[in-house]
């Protein structure tokens, strides 16, 4: 075959190859070379595509692809072989190449001019077109003036009456990008890595963070700082962009769970040396519960005052009604839990020495010891007596010292003092058991003691013992 034949049979083929694509239909190729002005595309058989080298540049004008790349494009023109492009370049685009890139799917550059009513207007070659306030990011953002004189790149997904109406989507483009990249993004995400992410919406319960490719961990309330935190809203918003560590990866839900808190110091390392039980500490009422109340020693330093520590009021008002929410006052480590991260508090009493610091803890509960209480509640077999925070004994009726036939709830009302003494108790403190009557009975013996001193001693002639004689001094006399 001479050389005119084969150059003849080489431009056969190439226009061929050529009518085998319609313009606006995207093909996938392999770089083959790259030139000042063009590269080749191998797009299959003998016929190779030409590119414009602008078309595989970055924003910063260098070339993003290697000989060996593989590429998708759009086909523009079929006259005299295959020519193609990436993108629409603004400005440049003919109202025919915005038609195609519309059937193509092929991004175009546009700017966007202003916010409008519902959306945006965009400035695409020569032709206006609309973005719907939806479409123009994947973060809602509520500064709609953000968008204004920005270029980006949009897929226009609606072009009708001859192209005079348009409608373009740019979050089409970056969903489209996220999918490509999320897989490959999934694999990389491990325990314990810090990452720097954007915020997409911000919940009662906490923020969606983006880590990229449309990737999105959970950053819950609970692990956004130490101390405790009831408004997100208040720490994050959308558009920011936060540093977080990996807590959880779920393979199977694809859900992840992101922290806050964890790239600062626990508060918690310190409190085995700051709190110590049996000292008293200024805190703060953060919120109340059926249980007790919870309070703050410190920022993410919490500790909860049981109901049961409260001392009883014999009023109608529960004991909540003296810690209110944000009231600041002393309160008494009673117990520390480092592996549960728990404190127990006690209030201690406004004004006293204890709140002042200047008094000791209360002295251990002991048989035979004589404690001031506060009766607490009626039972049908006793009386339930207060005697510290979280320590409370049981007077039996017959331990009361008075008869059955009287009323017990009048002569010993909720929330009067009583004096006791400790008959038994345990290690524990769980069981204590207390006497009134042990009370009474001392001080009789005391008093029969005292009037034996102010008299003379009885005769050895005279009948009877001692205690006998005291005991008919002390009788009424019958009237």
């Amino acid at each position: 075959m001479s050389g005119s034949e084969e150059d003849f049979a080489a431009m056969f083929e190439a226009s061929y190859q050529a009518k085998r694509y319609e313009r606006g239909q995207t093909i996938e190729g392999t770089i083959v070379s790259i030139g000042p002005d063009v590269a080749l595309i191998d797009v299959g058989g003998k016929g190779e595509a030409v590119i414009d080298v602008a078309e595989l540049k970055d924003d910063e004008g260098d070339i993003e692809v290697a000989v060996g790349d593989r590429i998708q494009a759009m086909v523009l023109s079929t006259a005299g072989g295959l020519h193609l492009s990436r993108r629409l370049a603004r400005g440049a685009a003919t109202q025919r190449q915005l038609e195609d890139a519309f059937h193509a799917g092929l991004p175009v550059e546009g700017r966007v001019e202003k916010a409008v009513k519902g959306g945006y207007e965009v400035r695409i070659a020569k032709q206006r077109a609309f973005c719907p306030i939806s479409q123009i990011d994947i973060i809602r953002d509520t500064d709609a003036s953000q968008h204004e004189g920005r270029i980006y790149e949009f897929r226009i997904v609606e072009y009708k009456e001859g192209g005079r109406n348009l409608v373009v989507s740019r979050r089409a483009l970056q969903e489209e990008q996220q999918r490509e990249g999320a897989a490959a993004l999934r694999r990389s995400i491990a325990v314990g890595a810090v990452m720097s992410g954007r915020v997409t919406s911000v919940r009662e319960f906490g923020a969606f963070v983006d880590l990229g490719s449309g990737v999105q961990g959970l950053l819950h309330a609970s692990e956004m700082g130490w101390s405790r935190v009831s408004d997100p809203a208040g720490l994050v918003k959308p558009g920011d962009t936060i540093t977080v560590k990996v807590l959880r990866v779920d393979d199977d839900t694809q859900k992840i769970a992101l922290g806050l808190k964890q790239l600062t110091a626990d508060p918690w390392s310190n409190v085995e040396a700051a709190y110590q039980p049996g000292h008293v500490h200024t805190g703060r009422v953060t919120r109340l519960a059926e249980f007790g109340a919870f309070v703050e020693l410190e920022p993410g330093i919490e500790g909860l005052a049981h109901a049961s520590t409260f001392e009883p009021t014999g009023r109608s008002e529960r004991w909540s009604k003296s810690v209110a929410v944000n009231t600041t006052a002393a309160f008494e480590i009673l117990s520390v839990d480092l592996e549960k991260k728990r404190i127990s508090l006690a209030l201690v009493p406004e004004g006293s020495a204890r709140a002042r610091g200047t008094a000791p803890a209360a002295h251990e509960i002991v048989p035979g010891a004589r404690v001031m209480g506060k009766v607490e509640r009626h039972e049908r077999f006793g009386i339930f007596i207060f005697l510290a925070p979280g320590r409370r004994g049981l007077m039996p009726l017959g331990e009361t010292g008075i008869g059955h036939e009287t009323e017990f709830a009048k002569a010993f009302p909720v929330g009067s003092e009583v004096e006791v003494e400790v008959l038994e108790a345990d290690p524990a403190g769980q069981r204590i058991r207390l006497s009134r009557k042990a009370i009474l009975d001392a001080q009789e013996v005391a008093e029969l003691r005292e009037y034996s001193a102010r008299n003379e001693p009885v005769s050895e002639e005279g009948f009877g013992s001692l205690a006998d004689k005291l005991r008919g001094a002390l009788k009424p006399r019958d009237k």
